[in-house]
């Protein structure tokens, strides 16, 4: 619960103790579910700063600081040499998000502090003595006991009781309810209980209350060493035995309250953060959600908004639309469009459209009053080319307009699209959050009340209005991000890939797929079944029953119980992810891991079939949504459901594959994909010629690779060596390091750099085109891929030595991964032009990473199958060209190639 707010007279300072807030929050949020999508680690730092922005929030500090401990032994570690000994090392995981958290700080201009030959309390200790004698209120957010000898009317402690998300406050009846004794005799308390934490014995079979009951009555720990020859009993005889380490507990348990600092607590005043600099730390960390929290919750120092929008909304007579748009929306300026309803599966629904150029009036249409005049008018402003629109993530819209029968022609450019051409590691496009980083304006009316709209009812024209601000807004921002397309050299990207490929994906998830219902139910039951059977095999194995699905009872199996060899050591024990159970199952082969590691896989795909079932429309077909603005790369993503996502190197994967079949009033599903795209465009960017030549040979390409490789005939490539340098080829062409070569091929790292200098002995032109990208994206701060997308990658010079290394392999990985994402979009932009120029009544259903798959017509095959062979193949002319495979049948894996 927060406190009254601070007063001018009364300030407040929070003071928050850095390391041992992290590494709470680090335990308290599992590592494995808080990864950025290049690896980097993150669950600490976000479990940090959603503290951070909570207390913020709701404690509304006029001064803040935060202190961490420092490396270097502290004058406690000289006075004691056991001091804080026998700490588990600290993860690897969590060091690397130390940096992270100062960067937040940073950013949100929270100063953070630190004094060589101290700890973090000391230094809250001191401030909190200054911020006493200057008249202000101290809160201390710690999860070190210590600070409770702090605690007075003064000071309150905000003492975390589950991770970091839930803070008791303890003040000084707090402290005594809690403990016995009040703030002033903690620290006497500590020293006669000890702190394991600290490797501070006390006094054994002696706890809180015996502890508090002896202070009560002796007056503090002076007046009980004064009588410590009257306690009786084993405690009394534990008391004076290890008296003298009680003594030296007292002296190490106290704080330090005058440490030299370098910023005073009246100096510690609250600033204003910027919101272009949390926005580029926010993206890189993938913090959407905080981001938002975060701007509801604290002010910032801005681009603050200058203004909103001035916006005179008209209310037209019936009939009268058509004329409305010929005067404001008729000529080659863009026509700022807003819709408001749900939309998703493929269809849609509007409940209200409005529309807006950057000057003039603005309109609000109901669709449920429109008379068939204005709907006629409208349907035939927006199916005309020659009238530009700019929408904000348009495809949504496009889907809702459709299911009324109306359809959206002159897309000009798509807010949201353009931003994401702009800023590819943003995580969210929000039109307010764009309005004040490219406008300077927040979505607001400035002129509400005025214009000529006079709906009944307030909340209904405040719904009107907030629907022109933003269709207002829409039309702005698209003139701005031209200007910044232009600088990045996006624009041709933009639109020439980009905005088509809305209508082609929103084609896409109109159509959907059809799916063969009792084919799924079957699929169900029939690996619930085997749910069943391998639970029992592992319950057989270990000779008891335990449920697999809970990581506390499989440690305890397999550790406890099978003294298997421990895995990577966690907060909650020892790692039982799927990647540590197989390096165990290769070491030990103990069945139950087998059968643990098929339960999950089966346990999986049961829950893949389970969610598909229900998604069926009453036309038995299925429709995913694509986003293009989710990867950085460029390529696709697909979800609800995620039909990227249904594995194939399983035989069940497969089988769920065959659930996917050819609609009624179609001849087959057609699939087709590239072969080896990626490899392709890694020749053709390296230019280098020996792997130029083993493309164009003609043979299996990993095996002339490995015949050069290994100097063998290609007939002598076994398929070890084969597998090898399949892994090494692909490896490259996603920044896999020496390491993660290591670990995907289950041999040494050194074996694994071996061979990758092996590679490079044949391929030389791959190592210097791979040395080159990295060094000139540090040099610009971006790749490009062969279409002009850039991928922003400001780590390349970061002094963690993590986030460094991965900002290196993304840049290895972005030219040729982007490249890949740019040729199957223009591909797939092919197709549709190709199928609607011939004529033909086969559609595209899905892309799939590189891969189309179509439903079709009767009498069409022969054809489309030529036309695919000439539209992808041509979509662009590398050095290693293009290959297309093609694959037909009544499901999507019988179409398989």
């Amino acid at each position: 619960m927060a406190t009254k707010a601070p007063t001018p007279d009364k300030p407040r300072l929070l003071l928050l103790d850095g390391y041992s807030l992290a590494y709470r929050a680090f335990f308290a949020l599992p590592v494995e579910n808080f990864n950025t999508s290049d690896g980097q680690p993150t669950n600490a730092v976000f479990g940090f700063t959603s503290m951070l922005i909570n207390v913020l929030r709701d404690e509304q500090p006029t001064h803040v600081a935060v202190a961490f401990d420092r490396s270097e032994p502290t004058f406690r570690h000289q006075a004691y040499d056991e001091y804080k000994a026998g700490r588990a090392k600290t993860p690897d995981e969590f060091r690397s998000q130390v940096s992270l958290i100062h960067e937040v700080l940073d950013a949100l201009r929270i100063p953070h502090l630190s004094v060589a030959g101290f700890e973090a309390d000391d230094v809250i200790a001191t401030l909190s003595v200054q911020a006493t004698a200057a008249g202000m209120d101290t809160l201390i957010v710690t999860g070190d006991r210590d600070a409770f000898q702090l605690v007075d009317d003064r000071v309150t402690v905000l003492y975390p009781i589950r991770g970091v998300s839930e803070l008791a406050r303890m003040d000084p009846a707090a402290v005594e309810a809690k403990y016995g004794v009040p703030p002033a005799r903690y620290r006497e308390l500590a020293a006669l209980v000890g702190e394991s934490s600290d490797n501070l014995p006390g006094v054994p079979g002696v706890g809180p209350k015996t502890a508090a009951k002896w202070l009560a009555k002796y007056d503090g720990l002076d007046g009980l060493v004064a009588h410590v020859d009257e306690i009786k009993g084993k405690a009394g005889d534990s008391l004076r035995e290890h008296l003298a380490g009680v003594l030296r507990n007292q002296q190490l348990n106290k704080l330090d309250c005058d440490v030299d600092l370098e910023a005073a607590a009246p100096d510690l005043v609250m600033g204003q953060w910027d919101r272009d600099e949390i926005h580029t730390l926010f993206d890189a960390l993938q913090f959407r959600v905080l981001r938002e929290r975060l701007y509801a919750s604290v002010s910032a120092a801005e681009p603050e908004a200058e203004e909103g929008f001035d916006v005179d909304l008209h209310e037209l007579e019936p009939g009268a639309l058509g004329a409305w748009l010929e005067a404001n929306a008729g000529g080659a300026a863009r026509t700022g469009v807003a819709v408001t309803g749900t939309w998703g599966r493929g269809t849609g629904e509007i409940t209200g459209l409005a529309l807006a150029a950057t000057a003039g009036p603005a309109v609000f249409l109901d669709p449920a009053e429109l008379i068939a005049g204005d709907e006629n008018a409208l349907a035939a402003w927006l199916a005309d080319e020659t009238r530009p629109k700019a929408l904000h993530d348009a495809k949504g819209p496009i889907l809702a307009l459709a299911a009324r029968g109306l359809t959206l022609r002159g897309l000009a450019t798509d807010t949201a699209l353009a931003a994401y051409l702009a800023l590819p590691g943003q995580r969210t496009f929000d039109l307010g959050d764009l309005a004040l980083r490219y406008l300077h304006r927040e979505l607001r009316d400035e002129s509400a009340g005025s214009g000529q709209l006079t709906l009944d009812g307030s909340g209904e024209e405040e719904a009107a209005r907030d629907l022109a601000v933003r269709a207002r807004a829409v039309a702005e921002l698209a003139g701005v991000l031209d200007a910044d397309l232009d600088k990045r050299g996006a624009t041709r990207l933009l639109h020439d890939v980009e905005l088509p490929l809305v209508h082609v994906l929103a084609g896409m998830e109109r159509a959907g797929i059809a799916v063969d219902a009792g084919h799924l139910a079957g699929l169900s039951a029939s690996l619930g079944g085997q749910v069943k059977e391998v639970e029992q095999q592992a319950h057989d194995a270990v000779g008891r029953e335990f449920n697999l699905g809970s990581p506390k009872q499989v440690q305890q199996v397999l550790f406890d119980e099978l003294n298997l060899p421990k895995t990577k050591r966690t907060k909650t024990g020892y790692t039982t992810d799927s990647e540590a159970l197989t390096t165990l199952l290769a070491k030990d082969g103990h069945p139950v891991l087998e059968h643990i590691l098929r339960w999950r896989e089966v346990a999986k795909l049961k829950s893949i079939v389970d969610s598909l079932i229900p998604m069926a429309d009453d036309a038995g077909r299925i429709h995913t949504t694509f986003n293009q603005m989710i990867a950085a790369t460029g390529r696709l993503s697909s979800t609800d459901p995620n039909l990227q996502n249904i594995p194939i190197r399983t035989a069940e994967g497969r089988q769920i594959r065959e659930a996917f079949v050819v609609g009624d009033g179609y001849a087959e599903l057609l699939t087709a994909d590239y072969s080896q795209i990626e490899l392709r465009i890694m020749a053709h960017l390296s230019g280098d010629e020996a792997l130029l030549e083993a493309f164009s040979s003609g043979a299996d390409f990993h095996t002339i690779t490995a015949s050069r490789v290994f100097d063998l005939p290609p007939d002598q490539v076994d398929p070890e060596l084969r597998a090898r340098i399949k892994a090494m080829n692909y490896g490259l062409a996603y920044g896999l390091s020496a390491y993660g070569l290591s670990q995907q091929l289950r041999i040494t790292p050194d074996e694994a750099r071996g061979l990758m200098e092996e590679y490079f002995e044949q391929f030389g032109g791959v190592r210097d085109y791979l040395g080159k990208v990295v060094e000139e994206a540090r040099q610009t701060g971006y790749t490009e891929t062969i279409l002009g997308r850039r991928r922003y990658l400001p780590d390349l010079n970061s002094d963690n030595r993590q986030r460094r290394e991965m900002a290196e392999r993304m840049a290895l990985n972005a030219p040729i991964q982007g490249s890949a994402a740019d040729i199957v979009k223009v591909a797939s932009l092919n197709v549709d032009r190709a199928l609607r120029e011939g004529g033909l009544s086969s559609r595209m259903l899905l892309q799939v990473h590189d891969e189309l798959v179509l439903e079709v017509a009767d009498g069409e095959h022969e054809r489309l199958a030529e036309l695919l062979r000439t539209e992808m193949g041509g979509a662009y002319d590398l050095r290693a060209p293009l290959e297309v495979s093609m694959g037909t049948g009544r499901t999507w894996q019988d179409a398989a190639h």
